[in-house]
């Protein structure tokens, strides 16, 4: 495929080819890199190519990107992704409450915990409450410095620590289509895109977040969180809520994400005698900026409607 290749322009085929004969020397670069904590440049700059997916192809709207490293650096950051993954592993780091890129997970096994829970809540006689977040772009505006301070919180030693600072440092992009290419320009923040390590970065960035919800419960997969919680009654269910994500949003802030308010969105589950019982059967939970969640009865979830 011609958009396979990264910055380089060398295809992963030609290093699968040619490995009996490279390997030893590509070992080499990659023990030299994680000793000395540096990673050539090249090896962040990042090739975006457009796809055109369907309609008018004159709308920006209508391309997918996808960003393209060289193959290189993926070989490098496969072998430090194997150790961290079975770092965290071992020490059984990573919450409980996140089915995203973690093995033997899926949606599936998220679906199920959290239509699990909904069932258990009205079998015993309960409303649940559940708000669903909605994150702006979460993968993109992940902040380095906070990332690499959960880095360390976690254990990561201070000569592996400079290897990840200069993972996520002095990187760039350009974007190639039609055989040209822009000038490349810089990368701030976010993980990169098209990055092996990236979805396990941005598991440990979130890893926390149901830390702050100590009275309800917090599924996750990936950045498509949901919190929920049951109550005998609409009043304790809107206190706890209330409060709960009040917490979040301090948790959002301090983290410097955004929160999508017009897309996050709250439901009321019970049986149907018990919310033909309520006169409003709405939930009323506030955000920071006086404004109220939109109470939805019917929403998309993981691929699945509830």
């Amino acid at each position: 495929m011609k958009y396979q290749s990264g910055p380089d322009q060398i295809p992963a085929m030609l290093l699968k080819i040619s490995a009996p004969a490279i390997a030893n020397p590509v070992a080499t670069l990659i023990n030299e890199s994680l000793a000395t904590g540096y990673i050539p440049k090249l090896w962040k700059t990042a090739r975006v190519v457009p796809i055109h997916k369907s309609g008018d192809s004159t709308l920006v709207s209508n391309y997918r990107l996808i960003s393209l490293l060289p193959v290189m650096s993926k070989i490098l950051e496969k072998c430090v992704y194997t150790q961290l993954r079975d770092y965290y592993q071992y020490w059984n780091y990573l919450t409980p409450d996140q089915s995203g890129f973690r093995p033997n997970h899926s949606t599936t096994t998220a679906l199920l915990k959290v239509c699990n829970d909904i069932q258990i809540g009205m079998e015993q006689g309960n409303l649940t409450g559940a708000i669903f977040l909605d994150f702006a772009k979460a993968f993109d505006t992940v902040d380095h410095g906070i990332l690499l301070e959960k880095l360390k919180n976690s254990g990561i030693g201070d000569r592996t620590l400079t290897w990840f600072q200069s993972n996520v440092s002095d990187r760039s992009q350009y974007v190639s289509i039609s055989g040209s290419s822009s000038l490349p320009l810089p990368v701030t923040c976010g993980v990169p895109q098209g990055s092996i390590l990236s979805p396990l970065l941005f598991t440990i960035f979130i890893n926390d977040l149901p830390n702050v919800c100590k009275a309800s419960t917090v599924h996750m997969y990936a950045d498509d969180t949901v919190i929920y919680t049951s109550k005998p009654n609409l009043r304790q269910l809107e206190a706890v809520l209330q409060e709960q994500f009040t917490e979040v949003e301090k948790w959002i802030k301090h983290n410097k994400l955004f929160l999508n308010n017009d897309k996050t969105v709250t439901m009321l589950f019970g049986t149907k005698p018990k919310l033909h019982k309520l006169q409003n059967p709405h939930l009323c939970v506030g955000t920071k900026s006086n404004g109220t969640l939109t109470t939805v009865t019917s929403l998309k979830y993981l691929g699945m409607w509830l």
